[in-house]
C-alpha cells in the first residue's frame, strides 16, 4: 500500500495521508517528481513504460509519486534509483519546472550523470526498456506522439535543450 502526503491548492501540507488508488477529494493534491537524466555524451535517458500502466509502452523520463514523508527531491532521487538503477545526490538535481494539475503538483528536475546504457538497471514492474537519445531524437519522438508527458513537455523542453546544449 503506497501512502502519499496530501496538500492544499497552495501546496501546503494538510497533515492528511492518502492511499494510492483512492480518488483524492476536491481541493486535495499529492506530489509527483520527474527526472530527466543527461549523460556525459549529452544524451537523454528515456525509459519505456510497462504495457499494463497508463500510457503503456510510451517513452518517458523517470518519475512518479512522492511517498509520505518524502520531499519532492527525495522522491525524484528514489524514482531515479528504483526505475533506472541510477544513484544521484540532491545537489545534482536542478528544478526546471513546477505545475499544479487536477490532483497533483508535478516537479520536473534534470540531472547530469556519468552513465551509459549498460549501467541502467530497469525496474521490471514499471519499465520494460531504456535508451539514450539526443535532444533532436527526443523531440522527433515527442512529435510522433510516443513520449509522455505530451502537452507539459512543451512547457520545459527549452530548459532541457539548454542543459544538453549549453550556450557558449
Amino acid at each position: 500500500m503506497e501512502l502519499w502526503d496530501v496538500y492544499d491548492e497552495n501546496r501546503v501540507a494538510t497533515g492528511k495521508t492518502h492511499v494510492r488508488g483512492v480518488p483524492l477529494n476536491q481541493g486535495e493534491y499529492h506530489l509527483v517528481a520527474d527526472v530527466w537524466l543527461v549523460n556525459e555524451d549529452q544524451e537523454i535517458l528515456l525509459t519505456r513504460r510497462h504495457p499494463d500502466k497508463p500510457y503503456g509502452l510510451m517513452w518517458e523520463c523517470t518519475g512518479g509519486s512522492v511517498l509520505m514523508g518524502e520531499t519532492s527531491v527525495e522522491g525524484a532521487l528514489r524514482e531515479l534509483s528504483e526505475e533506472a538503477g541510477v544513484r544521484a545526490e540532491k545537489e545534482q538535481l536542478l528544478l526546471i519546472h513546477t505545475i499544479r494539475l487536477k490532483e497533483r503538483f508535478v516537479d520536473t528536475y534534470i540531472t547530469r550523470q556519468n552513465v551509459i546504457i549498460k549501467d541502467i538497471i530497469i525496474q521490471k514492474e514499471e519499465v520494460v526498456d531504456a535508451k539514450f537519445v539526443t535532444f533532436e531524437q527526443l523531440l522527433e519522438m515527442w512529435k510522433q506522439g510516443i513520449v509522455v508527458p505530451k502537452s507539459r513537455f512543451l512547457l520545459y523542453k527549452d530548459r532541457i535543450r539548454e542543459f544538453v546544449q549549453p550556450l557558449s
